[in-house]
């Protein structure tokens, strides 16, 4: 069987809520946070089609006198994801047990450059797809369609893990079986699985 996971807040902790209020404090971290990560052009970042200071523009658009506490958090956003510790353990034993592990997430290039270490999973892994290299973004059918073609992946003989409901939708709209990620444990995850 192959698997197939989302990144953020499923192989990596990524608390954006929490990242902000330490970094500009509780005055403004409700602002903030809502000018940028509740921004639905947050996914353009993702996307990877828009140049980075257009999307930061559509931020501060939204709260125009935290500009500098956007941008701040912007230029610090690599200190945000964190590898779980049961990743890369969990990971192996999916392969000892003969199955294919791959990520399919809508993550951005300055975020990869950032921070490099929490995405060393992929190291373990046989493949996979970030959203801003084929500007293509979950839940579009196309990114689960190429996934699957790149590597060979039968749809019937797949599973996929992601923490965002309508993410899930996609893969079973494209007839990829689909879990929706809750904090289950890796025990819990495979028992969900069937392996």
């Amino acid at each position: 069987m192959d698997i197939i996971f989302d990144i953020g807040k499923v192989l990596i902790d990524f608390d954006f809520e929490e990242f902000v209020k330490r970094y500009v404090g509780a005055d403004k971290a409700d602002c903030v946070t809502n000018a940028m990560w509740g921004n639905p052009d947050w996914i353009e970042l993702d996307r990877g089609v828009l140049p980075v200071e257009e999307v930061l523009q559509k931020f501060i658009a939204q709260a125009p006198d935290c500009e500098w506490e956007i941008r701040r958090v912007f230029s610090q956003l690599g200190n945000i994801p964190d590898l779980r510790p049961t990743t890369i353990p969990m990971i192996e034993e999916l392969k000892r047990r003969g199955h294919r592990v791959f990520y399919l997430s809508n993550f951005f290039e300055f975020l990869m450059h950032a921070a490099p270490e929490a995405l060393r999973f992929t190291w373990y892994m046989d493949g996979g797809i970030f959203s801003c290299n084929e500007k293509l973004v979950k839940p579009d059918p196309a990114i689960y369609e190429l996934l699957c073609e790149r590597y060979g992946i039968s749809k019937e003989n797949a599973v996929f893990i992601d923490d965002s409901p309508k993410n899930v939708i996609g893969a079973e709209n494209v007839g990829i079986r689909a879990i929706l990620y809750k904090n289950q444990s890796p025990d819990e995850l495979f028992s969900q699985i069937g392996i």
